[in-house]
């Protein structure tokens, strides 16, 4: 019986590799890494990133656009804003249900809702009246609960004009017991009231008192409504119909980036 035993050849530590040892391990690594599996790398990364933006889109942050000029001058058209959709609890999708908000909707808060008449729209204002708030106007000051405010965010373009019109008719249903009876009763945009804000709603205005299209006109914004408090202006700049579709680039308003909205 031999006294040796075969042992196996194993590749001493620190002995060179060659190329063609270096060269099959490459294949191996990459093998199976062909078009198809390079192409599902990335769709993988392409779908959690889409599901990353919706995620952060529905629950925290959204981009909006200002398209008129009801907010000026605390905003300008050509503003775009983050919203906090997490300040007053975001609206959890195809439930009509919404998370415990971090905050309460404050007087003198900017707000974005869905517009009561149409929800397909978002409008950006400013809240004036919590529900129990008695709120009128006279002669294009805002009294609230008894005391004129003093607004230092409010602009007038057409301080000498007060239009009546049919749509303010609605503010009837609302009048406190003290005001005139109904049948006397003849709204204008600069003197209405005194009304009261019912349960679950809010009154908002626009800061461009005289050119704004707001619960003066179309009544009281439910709670549901509500989508968040813009916080910043992240980009804006001014635009110019007569430009040659530039402007967004040539255009912009420097000195309003980052600026926190008030």
């Amino acid at each position: 019986m031999s006294t040796h035993e075969s042992v196996p050849s194993v590749t001493p530590v620190g002995s060179r590799i060659t190329a063609e040892q270096r060269l099959e391990a490459l294949r191996e690594v990459n093998r199976g890494a062909g078009p198809l599996a390079f192409l599902w790398e990335w769709a993988k990364i392409f779908i959690v990133s889409v599901l990353l933006f919706f995620l952060i889109r529905t629950f925290f942050v959204e981009a909006f656009k200002i398209p008129s000029g009801s907010m000026e001058r605390t905003l300008q058209v050509g503003d775009f804003l983050l919203v906090d959709k997490l300040a007053y609890g975001a609206e959890v999708p195809f439930t009509h249900k919404r998370l415990p908000g971090i905050a309460r909707p404050h007087r003198g808060d900017v707000i974005v809702f869905e517009w009561p008449v149409d929800p397909t729209k978002n409008f950006v204002k400013r809240l004036v009246g919590l529900p129990g708030d008695t709120l009128e106007m006279r002669d294009g000051h805002l009294i609230r609960n008894g005391d004129e405010l003093r607004e230092f965010y409010v602009s007038h373009t057409e301080p000498g004009v007060d239009p009546a019109q049919e749509e303010f008719r609605w503010q009837r249903n609302y009048l406190v017991n003290t005001a005139s009876a109904s049948v006397g009763y003849h709204p204008s945009r600069n003197n209405w009231g005194p009304l009261v804000v019912p349960d679950e709603s809010y009154f908002v205005l626009g800061d461009n008192r005289d050119n704004s299209l707001d619960s003066r006109y179309w009544g009281f914004v439910p709670d549901s409504l509500l989508k968040g408090r813009p916080f910043v202006i992240y980009y804006s700049y001014a635009p110019d119909t007569a430009s040659d579709g530039m402007d967004w680039l040539t255009r912009i308003r420097w000195n309003r980036l980052g600026e926190r909205i008030r």
